[in-house]
């Protein structure tokens, strides 16, 4: 019996379960589906489009070369797999469990309906995360165009340069992960807690893991492989850190609230004023890449300081973040605006002096700042002489309108407190995920 292998957020044919239990049943057709509804949502963005384009492009040669290329359509999935079995009549569709949205939800609730109607039987297999990766199987041929992703305009995407985004593609990712075992691991633990130690010692494999590139399963396999005392700090950590890496269903956020439009365009701009939070929000819009606690910042500093709607601010971290997650980001999101978690409310001012405390990523990304005098670095309105800067006042002061939200939150009905704390960096809180037991120890 023919199966087809719907490849979704699992971009690789190593250690890919569902592909390993298909090719034992008989002849795959492996099929990627470019939505899109999908590909242009709120938060797609066109530098998604050109890592995902890279990822495919790797995937099908690695198909290739195992027998059978990818096949790529565009469409609603409905159609397209109704098109596909009409043409080949495959009797099973095989997918893994990827991160559920309420869009994914809708789709899958109708491709459930159609495969039910014709008898063809729907696997859904979980991501690997224990035992031994499994290598690529063999895959008979089936005629059938590969086809490409629509482009931009297409979409509706608008150009989108990220001048230092990361590449996509298996290659990429592997060269990654060795990079990162092989020497920036050793400084990780460390490292990792603030944004200039994390760009040095980061693993940088988050976009890989969020398009499914590489399995965890995989990484941790690597790991172990690469144990010693001089690095057993940094695996640890690092350990931990893909521990939150869960298959989960995000609910659905509702329709976003109005959002103060001169806020909302100075906080994406990088000018609102608070020297920290514009230079990661510039640095971010450049390279695709913000490391966790940064990131828990300048989205706390949106919905709370300048009172931002959640939903808007997620959507445009979204867009900008190479590594998205709908899952992972959705849920350290709602936590951070107090949708899920009581709030604890971050200083942007003493969190830029904890997290830069020589001023180095403020000056390479704010180089109207780069001439300031240390003391004022943070704090540029303090300067006697800042009106000589090209630079602006803060769109709010920071202690003013940390009391504001203070006093909002202390007014409304408490949330239930979570079984732990919900810091700058937040550990999503999602129940139900289906935690992957980790273990950097050596099998058996």
């Amino acid at each position: 019996m023919l199966s087809l292998v719907w490849f979704q957020r699992d971009l690789r044919v190593q250690d890919h379960p569902g592909l390993v239990w298909a090719a034992a049943q008989g002849a795959v057709l492996p099929v990627y589906v470019a939505e899109p509804d999908l590909l242009a949502g709120p938060d797609a963005s066109a530098r998604h489009h050109g890592f995902l384009d890279e990822c495919l492009s790797g995937l099908r040669a690695d198909l290739a070369r195992a027998g059978q290329p990818l096949v790529l359509r565009v469409g609603d999935a409905v159609e397209v797999l109704a098109r596909l079995h009409a043409k080949h009549g495959f009797g099973r569709l095989v997918t893994l469990e990827s991160p559920s949205t309420a869009w994914s939800r809708a789709r899958d609730r109708r491709v459930a309906d159609w495969a039910r109607g014709r008898g063809i039987a729907w696997a859904v297999l979980p991501q690997p995360a224990t035992g031994t990766p499994l290598a690529p199987p063999a895959l008979p041929f089936v005629t059938e165009g590969t086809g490409a992703l629509p482009g931009l305009k297409a979409l509706g995407l608008a150009e989108d340069r990220c001048p230092f985004r990361q590449p996509g593609g298996r290659a990429t990712a592997e060269q990654t992960l060795e990079a990162f075992l092989g020497a920036r691991v050793q400084g990780y633990a460390r490292g990792r807690l603030t944004l200039t130690g994390a760009e040095r010692t980061g693993s940088r494999l988050s976009a890989y893991l969020a398009w499914g590139v590489l399995s965890v399963r995989e990484v941790l396999d690597a790991a172990r492989a690469r144990r010693g005392d001089d690095n057993a700090a940094g695996l640890r950590a690092f350990a931990g850190r893909l521990a939150l890496r869960q298959v989960a269903d995000l609910p659905d956020p509702g329709a976003p609230g109005a959002a103060d439009p001169a806020r909302l365009a100075a906080w994406r701009g990088g000018e609102t004023g608070l020297p920290f939070v514009d230079a990661a929000m510039r640095a971010f819009d450049a390279t695709g890449w913000l490391n966790a606690r940064a990131r828990g910042l300048v989205a706390a500093v949106a919905c709370h300081h300048l009172g931002l709607d959640w939903r808007v601010v997620g959507a445009h971290l979204a867009r900008l973040s190479t590594d998205f997650d709908p899952a992972l980001h959705g849920h350290a999101l709602r936590a951070l605006a107090g949708v899920d978690a009581p709030l604890r409310l971050p200083d942007p001012v003493t969190v830029g002096r904890q997290q830069d405390p020589e001023g180095a990523f403020i000056r390479r990304w704010l180089p109207e700042l780069a001439r300031l005098p240390d003391a004022h670095l943070h704090t540029p309105w303090t300067w006697p002489d800042a009106r000589r800067l090209r630079y602006p006042e803060p769109v709010v002061d920071p202690a003013s309108a940390a009391r504001a939200v203070r006093a909002a939150i202390r007014a409304r009905a408490p949330v239930p407190r979570p079984t732990r704390p919900v810091l700058i960096e937040p550990l999503p809180i999602r129940p139900q995920g289906r935690q992957m037991a980790l273990d950097l120890r050596a099998p058996g």
